[in-house]
């Protein structure tokens, strides 16, 4: 190993609580709790992956330091101050408040004292920094303009920074409550998602309407100033001091209610959709473009839940001058902070490696649990499924492209977990992306998951371009490319409107493409790109794949049903399976197959429920 201290990183007690252990600039492990607990966005702390990670450590290593993602004392400052000028309307809040408040100075010290054994041993990293480490440090960059837009940390919402050799320097920042994160949110909530989760779902929506309501969110909702700055006009949001992300007058103001999470998407959400992601995109891009000016660097990396929006990581490659170079975190959000603050207090302790400008020191975001085939083998044997094995990587390659050509749906478990939000082919359900057929199944007969809901392709990196208009290099899956037009159909979403289609399922069916299990329907497509020769086997498959059929991409969506986190161990892959209608499970060197089973299997489908997301 290199010598360096280990230490272990944690973020806890907001969402998505997680763990990462790093020893310099060395990322060792990395998950989040959730995929242990099997709670959705589990927001605990996270004992499971702090075990996970501690394991990671070699043999007779000790753990040296523990670093948190975020300073209880300024947060308990902001809570503490934001109840004091907002009472007695925020006195909804105070429960939580006051529950959040023994969280942070009871519980906390006492879990993290547990862990390190020594309180000089711990350090409190602040959460803006925590994610604007996560972004630097592993980056390919070295120096860089970093952003980062989420929620709210402490009390910043909104920080940009300078990166060097010298480590992170503060050049701006936006307080609470003005914050791009919450405004979106607020979007979600009134177009009927669930915030904290739901904010993906808003940004899929809005490829069906039209920005109609840009000029009006602009005009009351957010002040935009030409450098990025903002402030928010707080009559129209509750999130300060409610329960809602929303107040009555942002009801009033759009003319509508807030949308149930069980009543019809009508063309007026999606154009609300539509104007809340273009304010987003203008505002980062404009937010961005002062970092790049600040910093006077070319590059420019991104942390933070906003950075998750992979709509607006394109806008910033497409329509900001001056940039050079741009890489996003691949766990933007707060599980991100547990490693961008072991990385922080580690980088205090090591001189950090040379930085090449081609390579990041994510190790594909791979970071998570491994399985052996004893152990998946004993899995199945418990569950009594029939299973052959496969030992040769090309011939298992070459079963799994067949099936997948002949129409199934596969789950594929293989290699270390990823870290992050996306499943990126090691924890995948792989299926052929040419048909409109293949949309509706998935979604509805395996995700059990809304109709309209695009999912994302697989695409062989060398490949990519062929297809695909820049950016068509994105490795984690947080960029998104236009389908070039000579593989498009002829119909566009404005000829469906025009011939008064507007439902979802409407305007997908007219909006066809060669590829339309994973074309949206403004024919654009959130990339993986993905290099066979990287060693990870959802690459040997894909390029199967392409060699029997002469498509060079797959659908991939994460292995998990709607509300469930994704799947981590081989039971967790096993239940999935026969929850769903997958065909195929693809897990190690073992292929089970559904026509292979028991007819008692058959009746396993749908059995499991999520709470929804």
């Amino acid at each position: 190993m290199t010598g360096h201290p280990y230490v272990l990183g944690i973020s806890a007690y907001f969402h998505d609580s997680a763990a990462a252990l790093v020893s310099g600039d060395t990322i060792l492990a990395a998950a989040q709790e959730e995929r242990f607990t099997r709670i959705k966005a589990d927001w605990r702390f996270p004992d499971q992956a702090i075990q996970y990670c501690l394991s990671q450590l070699p043999a007779g290593a000790t753990l040296d330091q523990v670093a948190f993602y975020e300073d209880p004392g300024l947060k308990t400052l902001r809570i503490l101050e934001n109840a004091r000028t907002k009472a007695p309307s925020g006195a909804r809040l105070w429960p939580q408040m006051v529950e959040t408040l023994r969280t942070l100075t009871t519980d906390l010290p006492h879990r993290l004292l547990r862990i390190a054994g020594d309180p000089a041993k711990i350090t409190f990293v602040p959460h803006h920094l925590s994610h604007a480490a996560s972004a630097f440090y592993p980056s390919p960059f070295s120096d860089a303009a970093v952003l980062v837009l989420d929620g709210v940390g402490e009390d910043a919402t909104t920080t940009l920074w300078s990166g060097s050799a010298n480590g992170l320097t503060l050049l701006d920042q936006i307080r609470f409550p003005h914050s791009l994160g919450l405004f979106y949110s607020a979007f979600t909530q009134y177009c009927g998602f669930k915030v904290n989760s739901g904010e993906y779902k808003l940004m899929g929506l809005a490829p069906f309407g039209v920005p109609q309501y840009r000029d009006l969110i602009l005009k009351e909702l957010i002040s935009l100033q030409p450098d990025g700055s903002f402030t928010l006009n707080m009559a129209y949001f509750e999130f300060d001091k409610g329960l809602s992300t929303v107040s009555p007058l942002f009801e009033m103001l759009f003319g509508q209610p807030c949308r149930r999470d069980d009543a019809p998407m009508t063309p007026f959400h999606m154009n609300v959709a539509a104007s809340a992601q273009a304010v987003l995109e203008e505002a980062v891009l404009a937010l961005a473009r002062t970092a790049l000016n600040k910093s006077s660097s070319g590059n420019l990396c991104l942390a933070g839940g906003v950075a998750l929006n992979c709509v607006a990581n394109s806008r910033l490659h497409r329509d900001l001058s001056g940039l050079t170079g741009l890489w996003i975190q691949p766990s933007a959000g707060d599980a991100g902070g547990a490693l961008g603050a072991a990385l922080q207090v580690a980088r205090a302790n090591a001189q950090p490696s040379a930085r090449t400008g081609k390579n990041d020191q994510m190790r594909g975001s791979f970071l998570g649990p491994d399985f052996p085939d004893d152990a998946i083998r004993e899995a199945l044997v418990k569950a009594d499924l029939r299973f052959e094995q496969i030992e040769d990587p090309a011939t298992y390659a070459s079963l799994v492209a067949d099936s997948l050509s002949d129409g199934q749906i596969v789950g594929h478990f293989h290699g270390r977990m990823e870290f992050g939000p996306r499943a990126l082919g090691n924890r995948s359900i792989l299926a052929d992306p040419r048909g409109k057929a293949t949309l509706s199944r998935v979604n509805q007969s395996i995700k059990f998951r809304e109709d309209w809901r695009p999912f994302a392709p697989i695409v062989l990196a060398n490949m990519a371009a062929t297809y695909f208009e820049e950016p068509s290099k994105s490795p984690y899956m947080l960029l998104v490319a236009d389908l070039k037009p000579e593989y498009r159909g002829p119909q566009t979403i404005a000829d469906a409107r025009a011939a008064g289609q507007h439902a979802p399922m409407q305007l997908q069916g007219t909006v066809t493409s060669q590829f339309a299990a994973v074309i949206h329907v403004d024919f654009s497509a959130r990339l993986q790109t993905i290099d066979p020769e990287n060693g990870e086997r959802s690459g040997q498959i894909l390029s199967a794949f392409h060699q029997k059929t002469g498509c060079p991409m797959l659908l991939n969506t994460s292995f998990n049903v709607r509300g469930e986190p994704i799947i981590c161990s081989p039971q967790n892959a096993i239940d999935c399976f026969l929850n769903t209608h997958l065909d195929l499970l693809a897990i190690g060197s073992f292929i089970v197959r559904k026509s292979d089973q028991a007819e008692w299997v058959s009746r396993k489908v749908g059995r499991m429920r999520f709470a929804t997301d």
